[in-house]
């Protein structure tokens, strides 16, 4: 899946590990201590996946534990009733995510015999499971080194790498899964992702972002063009 795209960004090599060096060791020190990031079960990883699509960290955690005592294997989800499954998930909101978790367990017990796959492509074809939560089971469960694009690696890499705005949101989308690629450190897939989206949810926000405690502004894009470097201290503070 990879490959679906022909574009490959050009990047300056020093920069890059630059970058990735910044974001390895932020997330050794700063990475949040989140109960999913304790397995490397893929079917735990793509419960706690389906269950961020739209709501925040805090509210997950709770349901992820309590979800995993009631079914703790794919088997067992695979096997539960749908309304029972549906009142597992009361309180979540966006039904469909649990029924497409449900169905995606079902075709892992049926087609896969139960067994998780562990090729991006089929896991990315289970049912309510796009790119970005293919490449965050395999990469997260497999070390497999695959790309993540949610809305905050989005960001973090436009801020950081895209001068100019490609004119469509196509150009745009291909691009950025393209750097989300290249800039994967060998070997180091688990903490880059990791570090990726701790980033763009703890430092590189949407609305205020915390560029006085940044490590990453020397070389930003974003904090070049909007002229931050007077508001540092105050945002430090924020």
């Amino acid at each position: 899946m990879s490959g679906a795209s022909s574009y490959r960004p050009r990047l300056d090599r020093i920069r890059l590990r630059a970058f990735q060096a910044k974001l390895l060791r932020w997330f050794r020190r700063y990475g949040r201590d989140l109960p999913w990031r304790h397995t490397r079960d893929p079917y735990k990883i793509l419960v706690s996946e389906v269950m961020l699509q739209q709501t925040q960290v805090d509210r997950v955690k709770e349901y992820y534990t309590r979800f995993l005592r009631e079914y703790p294997s794919v088997r067992d989800l695979a096997s539960a009733h749908p309304a029972r499954v549906r009142e597992s998930w009361d309180g979540l909101g966006y039904y469909a995510r649990a029924r497409n978790l449900h169905a995606a367990a079902q075709k892992v017990a049926q087609a896969h015999m139960g067994k998780f796959p562990r090729r991006l492509e089929e896991v990315a074809a289970l049912p309510g499971v796009g790119r970005y939560t293919a490449g965050a089971v395999v990469s997260f469960a497999y070390g497999e080194a695959a790309p993540i694009l949610d809305t905050n690696v989005r960001r973090v890499l436009t801020r950081l790498f895209v001068r100019r705005r490609p004119a469509s949101q196509a150009k745009l989308d291909r691009r950025l899964w393209s750097l989300a690629e290249a800039a994967i450190p060998p070997g180091r897939v688990w903490e880059f992702n990791q570090g990726l989206m701790d980033f763009g949810a703890t430092v590189c926000t949407a609305r205020v972002p915390k560029c006085g405690a940044c490590p990453m502004r020397a070389m930003c894009i974003f904090y070049e063009r909007s002229g931050k470097h007077s508001n540092t201290s105050q945002e430090a503070r924020s």
